[in-house]
């Protein structure tokens, strides 16, 4: 073996692995995701809702460039708001958006609570 020649690797059942030089992994893009502490926001607000009785389902979907979380009034029909989280706009307009179901950004910014505002009825005392 010459000092030029990659190193072999040989597994247990006596395949030989590929050299070290190209063993190395590829760094692929992953998908953007919402973590716990903005779920626990988002559902905060979402649990609120169905429990004022506006809001039925929602759906998660998380792509390369967003992670977005739609919310229904009923299955079947098109998304009241999309909670959207975009990486790319981090330093730009904000991280988070809200969009209605007409596409107009109702709400951009860098923190979620205040982007969330946009779309949270609080309860409100009704005297009589």
């Amino acid at each position: 073996m010459s000092e030029s020649e990659p190193i072999a690797f040989v597994g247990r059942r006596g395949q030989q692995a590929a050299p070290a030089e190209t063993a190395a992994p590829k760094k692929t893009p992953s998908d953007v995701h919402f973590n716990r502490h903005e779920l626990s926001q988002i559902l905060s607000v979402y649990g609120r809702m169905v429990a004022a009785g506006e809001w039925r389902d929602y759906a998660i979907d998380a792509t390369r460039e967003r992670a977005v979380f739609s919310v229904f009034r009923r299955t079947s029909e098109a998304p009241l708001y999309r909670i959207e989280k975009i990486p790319k706009n981090a330093r730009r307009q904000g991280l988070y958006s809200v969009v209605a179901a007409t596409g107009l950004i109702l709400k951009r910014g860098h923190e979620l609570r205040n982007v969330l505002r946009a779309i949270d009825k609080k309860l409100k005392l009704v005297e009589a």
